[in-house]
């Protein structure tokens, strides 16, 4: 048991919890799994530590990771202009670009400007495919305004999908490829992820390791499967050992031993408050200071809800990854009593 003081099965029948999977971290390794209940309702798929579930906004740590690994191949820049290096779509010059320009560190820290439209941002309608140039330019269904600055760089923070979606056009046009293939060539394959994914639709689901999304009831959400068609915002699928790896990277990046070739100096960039607001670094947020840091990253969207944190000073972290929408915020779920008790 890597859990202990909570009965995780009656905690997951009180919030109607079909399925859980979770991974622990200490010392830098993977120290336990535990898998509980089912990837559908009413069937027989047990969850086992292969489960795969929709981590959602969690696809922001990874972005995050990703981005900074391209910046120490010299792909990306973390504080230039990133109209400098777009070329298919650009950020529209208005009154907010004139003192300052949009950087990939005031993207990841949603700190550029962009706000999301009102009803942006939904799952993959599986009749309409997507171009990210048509989604930024306020031509898609998922989007159906251009996205362009609504204040000053640094000026105000506003979470933003929008946001990483040029992250996403910034990666693509760097490195000439798909961003799921830049992530598959640089993370997954380095890293072991061999359960990582970012489907484009429902025929690329193996229904034998991905979860269904369920309600806060407990049924089966419309599609079962949820796909966002946004990979960097929010269209990562995983499993919660895979994800526990991408954490024990960025530790181990910070010790100067990462995998990927991420240097101690911008892995510690990643934890450190972006410009002023001690709660966002670049793709995760954070709480506390020097041993004590604590970095959080957190997924919600329809039919699951999941939470990464990470103490990296010390090595210690936790994924929890749940196939059901609670309808509140994790920290107020059974999510959040595994995470108190694991950190108290």
């Amino acid at each position: 048991m890597i859990v202990k003081n909570i009965a995780i099965k009656e905690r997951m029948e009180h919030y109607n919890v079909p399925g859980l999977s979770m991974a622990l971290i200490k010392n830098g390794q993977i120290d336990g799994t535990e898998n509980y209940g089912l990837l559908e309702v009413g069937s027989d798929r047990k969850v086992t530590e292969h489960s795969i579930f929709n981590a959602c906004s969690i696809s922001k740590f990874l972005t995050g990771m990703l981005s900074i690994k391209l910046i120490e191949q010299g792909v990306l820049d973390l504080d230039t202009d990133v109209n400098g290096r777009l070329k298919a779509w650009s950020v529209a010059e208005n009154n907010f670009t004139k003192n300052k320009k949009i950087t990939l560190r005031h993207l990841l820290s949603h700190q550029s400007g962009l706000m999301d439209p009102v009803g942006s941002f939904a799952e993959l309608n599986s009749s309409v495919g997507i171009s990210m140039v048509d989604l930024l330019k306020g031509e898609t269904p998922y989007c159906n305004a251009p996205i362009e600055l609504q204040f000053e760089p640094e000026n105000e923070f506003h979470y933003s999908d929008a946001g990483f979606c040029v992250v996403q056009q910034l990666i693509e046009e760097g490195m000439k490829k798909p961003f799921y293939q830049v992530a598959q060539e640089l993370i997954f394959e380095p890293l072991g992820m061999a359960n990582s994914h970012f489907p484009k639709t429902m025929l690329e689901v193996d229904k034998n390791k991905f979860s269904c999304g369920h309600n806060k009831s407990g049924a089966l959400v419309k599609g079962k499967y949820p796909i966002y068609p946004y990979p960097a915002a929010s269209g990562l699928w995983t499993t919660s050992l895979d994800l526990a790896a991408l954490v024990i990277e960025l530790m181990n990046a910070l010790k100067g031993k990462s995998k990927l070739g991420i240097s101690e100096k911008l892995a510690n960039e990643m934890i450190t408050p972006q410009k002023g607001k001690g709660w966002t670094g670049l793709g995760v947020f954070l709480e506390g200071t020097k041993k004590e840091l604590e970095i959080t990253s957190l997924g919600w969207g329809v039919g699951f809800q999941c939470m990464m944190v990470a103490l990296p000073r010390i090595e210690q972290g936790a994924v929890i990854m749940t196939n059901a929408e609670l309808g509140v915020h994790q920290m107020e779920g059974i999510i959040g009593e595994i995470y108190q008790s694991l950190m108290s």
